[in-house]
Order: structure tokens, then C-alpha cells, then sequence
């Protein structure tokens, strides 16, 4: 056994200033020296008060590095002799050597999946955290929060048993039921709440379905241009997405049987369709749930935005027109609340509610359950009612105003795409301008507006710009609008 030399201590240096708490300093001080054999199987450490005195630190510092490092394996105690750094550490880690810096990695061969394959390489989207005239973000400063804290604050308080184990796999069964009959009052949803599903977001529920329906392979329909969420969703399950033209009418069930007359699958948002804003004619719904009658085939139908009219009333859902089970209707609470809250839900036939669950449970094998319960009451008590009735007169207001600045600032160039329902405009690019453009330049400007080519699958000479105004005050706009003016006349030189 050896004695530690004042010398092999020297570099433990401990900053006062430093956020990371001192112990903490000191345990990785002595982990990197015993990883780096300056400190050698059984050499004896100095007692906790020398090493206190050594360091000028009290010494419960010492004792919680320490304590900290037998925990892990690194020393062990000897009763009456003191602490040693232990002999039983596997000779690979004694060898590691350097400055702790992450091994480089050589280059290698890896067998992974076709699907996991296609995604190599693919860049990790940003998270840019709700920048001005960002699509689908709302205005988040006029959500009634202390209504909602008082909510949660009443389940947590005094949890009944069934919110502290596993919630149901479908999700609280209050929940559901609330969704359920929140859905067919204002979505005309025809449905029972065993039928509605709980998950963490529409994506997951969409994921969900293509999961059900497709082999890979298989063909599936979605819109052109689209929610890119639905071909991530196509491609994870190695089916193939085929993009159908939309026209002032929404999907076009001729088109699509041209392109691929055995689609298992049609993905669609028919009550307002993403990102160009057409709804899908009456025609065309029927024409396409008798395709889903005929063939045995399903309709993902994707109401992500349609509380949100501003001419009439909210359309009803395909779901309430569907007479045969074929329509699987998908929601989220992200825009009529917060993403962050991550609820969606899905509405499934009576047959293949098990199929689902079990989908469901094989994933993620059940939601938060406090949190379903306080979103219950908000629903039943009227609250979200109240608060979508609040913005839909607001976000008319906010449309208007940026209409009205885009036509004052950009109206030479711009062609701007009205919409009577939704959370954002499309204004249309001339060709010498590419949208992409736009779109890098308004985001190294603190904005987020997106480039409408971006969201098709095939070449296209769409050119356009997608601007939220949902979330975007209006004594902020006139500011923003000349920023984005001042982009788009610099690229038109």
C-alpha cells in the first residue's frame, strides 16, 4: 500500500465561484486522477479533516466526495485504516489515459434496419421555441393559467388512489369521456369515450395508425403539399408515400387512384387542409369514404386546427359523416392549449379499439395521469370552451392586422392567401425569390417563417411563405412586417 504524496493532490483545484458544487468538483477531480492512473489500485487517501485543512473546505465536502466515490466503486473503506482507492477496478478502465476528453470514434461497420438506414445522416430539426409568425403556436399569453394551476393544484392536493398507479393505457377514463363529448359538440364526432384514445401528441397517434394499416412496403396516400409528420410516419414504417395534388377542392380521390389505385391508407386534413388552408368539398368526402367502404381500406383524418373558423361555423369532422367505421380522427390539445402540455387523442372504431391499445401499450404503456384529470375538468367546467371562443375572436383580429401590413408593405410583391379558419397565411413568393431564402433570412432575424416549398415531396414550383399569426401580438407586427420587408426587397435586387 501506498501513502498519497502531497505531489498527486496538486491538481485538485476547486473553483468557489464555479456553479458545480465543490464536493462534486472534488469527486470528479479524484475519478479523473484514478481513471488516469495517477492514483493507483490501494493507494491510501488522506483522511477527510487533512484533506479539509489541504483544501480549505469544511469538511463534510470531503465526506460527500468520498462518500460519492465508494458509492461508485472508485475507493472503499477500511475500518480504523481509512480510505483507499480500490484494487477490484477492471484494467481497461485503469488504462484510460488523457484528459477525459470523448474517445474519438473509428469509423465502423453497423448493421441497422433499411428504415433506420434511410434516416442516417438526416439533420436533427431545431427547436426554435416559438419565434414571431411561427405556425401552429398560440397565444400563449392569453391562456388562463390561474385557472388551469387551480385545476391541477385541486388533484394534487388530495389524488384519488387510481391518479397515483398506472393510468389506463387508453388514458383516464374522466378524460376521455370529456373528450368525447367535447368532440361531438363541436365537431359533430359520432363516438363513445371507450373509443377515444390518450397519447402524447398527434404524431404519436399518427404514427400509430400507418403502424396498423401498412406492411412495408404498402403504398399510402397523403396530401401534396403536406404535414411532413405524416411522411416521417410513412417512411418509420417502411411503406411508401404516395403525394396527391390538392386543389381548391382539398384531396383528390381521381388523382390518387391514378398514382396508386391499391393505397391501403388515405392520410387527409379535410376540415382545413395543412399548409394551404382549402377545405374539402362535401363531394369529395363522400366520394372518398364510399372508396374506404368498397376497397376494406381506412381515412387518417387530421382535424389538427378546425375550432379555429372565422366565417360560419366550424365545419363538422369527416368522422361524423363516415357510416361504415372507416375514418380514425386525430387531435391534439397543442393548439386550442400548449404543446408543452403533450396531449393528443385519437377517436378508433369500436372493432379495433384493442388493436390500438395494444399498439399503444407496446409503445408507451400509459400517459400522466394527475394532469389528464385536471384537463378533464377544464373541459367539462367549460373552461377550454370559453378560452376557444376568446381566441377565435382574437386570431381574427390578428389575421386582419397582418393582412393589412403585408398589403401595406409587400403588396407589390406578395399574393396573400386569405384562409377562413386556421392559425396562419400563406402570402405567394414571385420566382425570383426563393422561399427557402426568406425562410433562412426571417430565421437569423428571430422570425419563423417557413418556406411553402419545403412542405412538398416531389419538385415543385410553388414558391410561398407560411406565416402564424396566432401567436404573434399585434402592436408587435408592424415591427416585424418591416423586418420582413426589408428581407424580401434585399433578395428581389
Amino acid at each position: 500500500m501506498r501513502r498519497l504524496k502531497n505531489a498527486q493532490m496538486q491538481t485538485l483545484a476547486l473553483d468557489a465561484s464555479s456553479t458545480t458544487p465543490l464536493h462534486q468538483q472534488l469527486f470528479l477531480g479524484l475519478r479523473q486522477a484514478i481513471l488516469e492512473g495517477r492514483l493507483t489500485p490501494n493507494t491510501r487517501l488522506p483522511s477527510s479533516r487533512s484533506l479539509a485543512a489541504d483544501l480549505t473546505v469544511s469538511r463534510n465536502t470531503i465526506l460527500s466526495a468520498y462518500d460519492q466515490l465508494t458509492a461508485e466503486g472508485y475507493i472503499t473503506s477500511r475500518i480504523g485504516a481509512g480510505s483507499y482507492v480500490s484494487g477490484d477496478l477492471p484494467d481497461d478502465l485503469l488504462q484510460r489515459k488523457g484528459t477525459g476528453a470523448v474517445p474519438r470514434l473509428a469509423k465502423r461497420e453497423i448493421y441497422i434496419s433499411k428504415m433506420a438506414a434511410s434516416l442516417m445522416g438526416s439533420p436533427v430539426p431545431r427547436q426554435y421555441r416559438g419565434l414571431p409568425f411561427s405556425p401552429g403556436l398560440p397565444a400563449l399569453d392569453e391562456f388562463p393559467f390561474e385557472d388551469w394551476a387551480r385545476l391541477l393544484a385541486r388533484h394534487w392536493r388530495r389524488p384519488k388512489r387510481e391518479f397515483l398507479v398506472d393510468n389506463p393505457v387508453g388514458g383516464s377514463q374522466v378524460l376521455r369521456e370529456a373528450i368525447a363529448a367535447h368532440l361531438g359538440q363541436t365537431r359533430a364526432v359520432r363516438c363513445t369515450a371507450d373509443q377515444v384514445i390518450i397519447l402524447s401528441g398527434s404524431q404519436q397517434a399518427i404514427h400509430l395508425v400507418v403502424r396498423a394499416f401498412a406492411e412495408p412496403g404498402d403504398s399510402i396516400w397523403m396530401e401534396e403539399p403536406g404535414y411532413p409528420g405524416v411522411r416521417d410516419a410513412i417512411i418509420a414504417a417502411s411503406a411508401t408515400p404516395v403525394s396527391v395534388p390538392v386543389d381548391e377542392e382539398g384531396f383528390s380521390l381521381a388523382q390518387a387512384k391514378i398514382l396508386a389505385p391499391q393505397a391501403r391508407l388515405a392520410c387527409i386534413s379535410p376540415s382545413h387542409q395543412y399548409p394551404l388552408g382549402q377545405t374539402m368539398s362535401l363531394a369529395r368526402r363522400l366520394d372518398l369514404l364510399q372508396w374506404a367502404k368498397e376497397e376494406g381500406r381506412f381515412i387518417l383524418e387530421d382535424d389538427y386546427d378546425s375550432e379555429y373558423r372565422y366565417v360560419g361555423r366550424p365545419l363538422s369532422s369527416l368522422q361524423g359523416l363516415d357510416e361504415d367505421n372507416r375514418v380514425l380522427y386525430v387531435g391534439t390539445m397543442s393548439k386550442v392549449m400548449f404543446s408543452g402540455l403533450r396531449v393528443g387523442y385519437m377517436v378508433v372504431p369500436n372493432d379495433l379499439v384493442d388493436v390500438f391499445l395494444a399498439l399503444r401499450r407496446n409503445i408507451d404503456s400509459h400517459s400522466p395521469s394527475v394532469p389528464e384529470a385536471a384537463l378533464a375538468d377544464f373541459i367539462t367546467e367549460g373552461y377550454l370552451s370559453a378560452h376557444i371562443r376568446r381566441m377565435r375572436l382574437l386570431y381574427e383580429k390578428r389575421q386582419s392586422c397582418l393582412v393589412k401590413l403585408l398589403g401595406e408593405k409587400l403588396g407589390d410583391i406578395l399574393t396573400i392567401n386569405t384562409q377562413e379558419s386556421g392559425m396562419h397565411i400563406v402570402a405567394f413568393l414571385p420566382p425570383a425569390i426563393p422561399d427557402s431564402a426568406v425562410e433562412s433570412a426571417a430565421i437569423a432575424s428571430g422570425m419563423l417563417i417557413r418556406a411553402l416549398s419545403g412542405f412538398y415531396n416531389s419538385p415543385t414550383d410553388q414558391n410561398g411563405l407560411i406565416l402564424g399569426f396566432a401567436g404573434t401580438a399585434e402592436k408587435e407586427m408592424p415591427q416585424l412586417v418591416d423586418k420582413l420587408a426589408h428581407i424580401i426587397r434585399n433578395l428581389s435586387k
